[in-house]
């Protein structure tokens, strides 16, 4: 038990250090062994339930908040019959008046499901192969985002220490995020009850716009995922015999995809799919683009190759910076992430093949409706097909973006605070490319609710690809910042609020 006469003021340094320590001595540790397991999201892993290994992170990562022996903390597994399990865990608050009915409560938010595979690691990494080098701890799914429950509960651990008063805590860490989390709302709708009056959500399963400031995301993208398929022939055909006379499925794809995006400009061509940028979110892009300049698009991977002597370097579509932001943030683009219906390179003859699918990721700008674009996206590509062939759209998940709430001042000063005293720069704001589909459910749930919405997801750090990697010096800061923004979360809650409002109102 510490002795120490509570405190409203957090010692940062003393608190930096000691998340320090405790990322070096076990996180890492703990995020080696669950990178080494392959605990594929449901959509990657239909047999997950068999396989047991969504099952084996999550109780690992129970095992391990057990033993941290948080004074007032409570855990458990919480599970439906035929849906992927969450861990909830509650923290006393130590503020007075903290764990009444109406007090403000923290909510905390990760996952433990991962991405596949990938191809193209590097020659001496993988997947499942973790691996520490230079401060970046490779593998996959340990920045996206295994670490977040092992941070969060490292901040709780922070301000334990220094007996530093906060409000009370719960968290959810959830097994499906990278399915859509399509198992969450069940459970938020049980758990709501235990959840309190949220007034603050951090969530750690976002990105950051360089390693140098403490990021807050602004804005995330909506999706919509599914698989297009033409089919022209039941079998394949000798292409010498049949080509000219039977179209190509592929050809027929091309056609069908012309009426969803311009080819030439990446634009996608239905109306309902776009929105107006809100004028904060424009001016907050053009203070970001102003920081990272040409970083905006230069951070990723171009190919490039020889050409009379000189180096060619793939272009990206703008070198605005701000255009950059914009286009990743609150624009939709349409990506083939996967195909069927090709053999191998190996093993490709002269045959005309039968069908051509593709898997489709639509991202949609964060003011759009990902609903009722899946329906206009069926009717669109299916109806009217060239030469009847048949075309079907089958979706597999959707969910809406999402636009951060306005910020109160308490919390935008916290913010550039905790960003201050631990990188030594102002907070910085981006919208991300990304889909955190609880987001939107908060928001709705608890509309007057604060959103911490940060992350490791660096440049470079290649989340869902290859190579993916967890910037730990970055963590280690971002773990610290957060324990800085709960301590500096008002001691009122809504009642004495309102009290205080209406008394106020009767000196003046």
């Amino acid at each position: 038990m510490n002795a120490r006469m509570p405190s409203s003021a957090l010692n940062t340094a003393q608190a930096l250090e000691q998340v320090s320590q405790k990322w070096d001595n076990d996180i890492v540790g703990q995020l080696k062994d669950y990178i080494a397991i392959p605990a594929k999201s449901p959509m990657f892993a239909p047999d997950w339930e068999q396989q047991g290994l969504l099952d084996t992170v999550l109780r690992n990562a129970a095992s391990w908040v057990q033993a941290q022996q948080v004074p007032g903390l409570k855990l458990e597994i919480v599970r439906m019959p035929g849906r992927t399990p969450v861990l909830f865990f509650e923290v006393e608050g130590t503020q007075p008046g903290a764990n009444a009915a109406d007090a403000n409560t923290v909510l905390m938010y990760g996952h433990l499901d991962k991405q596949p595979e990938f191809e193209g690691w590097r020659s001496d990494l993988g997947p499942w192969t973790p691996k520490y080098e230079d401060g970046k701890l490779y593998g996959r799914g340990g920045a996206d985002d295994g670490y977040a429950v092992y941070a969060s509960v490292a901040a709780v651990q922070a301000l334990k220490s220094q007996n530093v008063l906060h409000p009370r805590i719960v968290g959810i860490i959830e097994t499906a995020e990278e399915s859509g989390s399509r198992d969450l709302l069940p459970y938020v709708d049980a758990l709501r009850p235990r959840l309190g009056n949220v007034d603050l959500v951090i969530c750690l399963d976002s990105g950051a716009g360089n390693y140098d400031q403490l990021w807050l995301t602004t804005s995330l993208r909506g999706m919509a995922s599914g698989t297009l398929k033409v089919e022209i022939l039941t079998e394949g055909i000798h292409s010498g015999d049949a080509s000219g006379v039977v179209p190509s499925s592929f050809r027929i794809m091309r056609q069908v995809l012309d009426r969803l995006e311009d080819s030439a400009t990446g634009r996608m061509l239905p109306a309902s799919f776009h929105c107006e940028v809100p004028a904060e979110r424009l001016a907050q892009a053009r203070a970001t683009a102003a920081i990272l300049g040409e970083e905006t698009y230069r951070r990723f991977p171009w190919a490039h190759h020889d050409c009379g002597g000189s180096t060619l370097v793939a272009l990206p579509t703008t070198t605005d910076p701000v255009q950059a932001l914009l286009k990743r943030t609150w624009e939709p683009t349409l990506s083939v992430t996967g195909a069927e219906g090709f053999p191998t390179l190996q093993n490709a003859g002269n045959v005309l093949r039968p069908y051509t699918a593709f898997k489709l990721s639509l991202r949609l700008p964060p003011l759009v409706d990902a609903a009722t674009c899946v329906q206009e996206m069926k009717a669109l590509l299916e109806d009217n097909a060239p030469y009847q062939a048949k075309v079907t759209w089958e979706g597999m998940s959707s969910s809406s973006g999402w636009n951060a709430p306005d910020m109160t001042p308490w919390f935008e000063n916290a913010l550039n605070q905790a960003s201050r005293a631990h990188f030594g720069a102002d907070c910085g704001y981006i919208g991300q490319g990304g889909t955190i589909p609880l987001m939107n459910l908060l928001s709705q749930g608890f509309p007057k609710a604060q959103m911490m919405v940060c992350g490791v997801l660096g440049p470079k750090s290649n989340a869902h690809g290859p190579n993916e990697f967890l910037h730990v010096p970055y963590a280690k800061k971002l773990t610290a910042a957060v324990a800085q923004v709960i301590a500096a979360m008002p001691v009122t809650h809504p009642a004495q609020a309102t009290t205080e409002a209406g008394t106020d109102s009767a000196s003046a």
